[in-house]
């Protein structure tokens, strides 16, 4: 499914700026220095806003919101004022499409930050893509997002230029979870589960062929459903199995559930799995207690880098509701890839946006660098970051506590 050389001031836009209609004016924005009334460019947020997922999708908002008001409060773009609409796409695909039709049919959207799901991702790509409005996700890993759905046989064609993301792929993730496993953790035979979504199924894919090219041995398969509650018969086939640990592929509210019930049906093994299950909500969702579970998650943990802290304060000292989560960091990377993109166009056209910004700013996207939260932000040639640093996760004493953090190079 989720972190600048620019030091990072933040603030928050309000709620009601969250909430703009879809036919917002450019020249209805606050005045500039010299009097005159700034441009309005509206950064677009879609994610789970409500639901089990909310959590991470609130996050992400805020992330973006606070990247916004930083832009404004410091004139980073001069002339121009920058405004966030933000849209529940409920982790539904269906949903996230028609918010990225309301995305596009607001002409001061010159960028989109979201989703949080690789399935929604799916159905946002083309429509974004029909209407050259740059989209970057904080959060996806699919890697046919970005680099074809024959990527696997490594066949590698970028299907939308118009997609970029600050999280690295499932690649990268599966690969260094399979060897952190069986490497460091001495797990020689894994059940593996998926939730049969795009994010989990492709992600315990590439998981279990890494594990198997190791040595390991793959004990059995099994696969959940999401929103669903009981996974006592996969639970079951992990005891029988003889499996000494447990590969999940899927997200928090299913992951949870599925470690605790693996638990009371006496296999006393860990449970792993990707970013989506490293979250709080991981261990509360268990009665059973979740010690030496597992999870990689992209980048290292924004509390000890010192890019980060800057974002951490801002983000306290405004009082949002929810925390910045998991994705947060790469969320306000992904909105300020958006304002340097809109700055590099805005400069090269006189200080003024140009008529087609949407597919300018498209190719400054491309060309963006700069230390952020997370890191160095940068994009490849298929969109993806160049950002490829990880950390494993282990629950101790009730929460996640990181173990190792490394560059993994493929």
């Amino acid at each position: 499914m989720r972190h600048r050389s620019l030091l990072i001031l933040t603030t928050v836009i309000t709620t009601g700026a969250l909430t703009l209609t879809a036919c917002g004016s450019r020249d209805g924005g606050s005045k500039d220095n010299s009097g005159g009334k700034k441009t309005v460019v509206v950064i677009g947020v879609d994610a789970p806003l409500t639901g089990s997922l909310s959590a991470l999708g609130q996050g992400i908002k805020n992330s973006v919101d606070l990247a916004a008001k930083t832009a404004n409060k410091n004139n980073e773009v001069p002339g121009i004022e920058f405004k966030v609409e933000a849209l529940d796409d409920q982790a539904v695909p269906a949903s996230g499409q028609a918010n990225a039709t309301k995305l596009v049919g607001n002409k001061d959207v010159l960028g989109v930050v979201g989703p949080l799901n690789s399935g929604v991702a799916q159905q946002m790509q083309g429509v974004f893509a029909s209407a050259k409005l740059a989209q970057v996700s904080p959060a996806n890993t699919n890697p046919a997002l970005s680099q074809g759905d024959n990527w696997g046989k490594g066949e590698f064609k970028r299907g939308f230029d118009t997609y970029f993301r600050t999280a690295a792929t499932d690649v990268v993730q599966g690969k260094f979870a399979a060897q952190y496993l069986f490497k460091d953790a001495g797990k020689k035979k894994v059940f593996i589960v998926d939730d049969k979504q795009t994010y989990g199924a492709g992600l315990a894919a590439i998981f279990a062929e890494e594990f198997k090219k190791l040595g390991g041995e793959v004990a059995g398969t099994d696969h959940v459903t999401v929103k669903e509650t009981d996974f006592s018969s996969t639970a079951d086939k992990v005891k029988s199995s003889g499996a000494d640990s447990v590969y999940f592929g899927g997200q928090y509210p299913e992951g949870g559930l599925l470690a605790d019930q693996i638990k009371k049906a006496g296999a006393a093994v860990p449970l792993m799995g990707g970013d989506g299950i490293q979250d709080p909500a991981f261990i509360s969702a268990s009665g059973e207690a979740n010690e030496g579970d597992l999870a990689t998650s992209i980048g290292y943990p924004v509390e000890k880098l010192d890019t980060a802290k800057k974002f951490i304060e801002d983000y306290k000292a405004e009082g949002y509701k929810d925390p910045y989560a998991a994705y947060g960091g790469y969320s306000y990377d992904a909105g300020w890839a958006v304002i340097q993109a809109v700055k590099a166009v805005v400069a090269a056209n006189s200080g003024k946006l140009p008529t087609d910004a949407r597919a300018k700013v498209v190719e400054a996207l491309g060309k963006v660098s700069f230390e952020g939260v997370t890191g160095k932000v940068a994009f490849d040639q298929y969109g993806d970051t160049t950002n490829k640093q990880l950390t494993v996760y282990k629950v101790e004493g009730g929460k996640w506590v990181d173990v190792k953090s490394d560059t993994f190079n493929q």
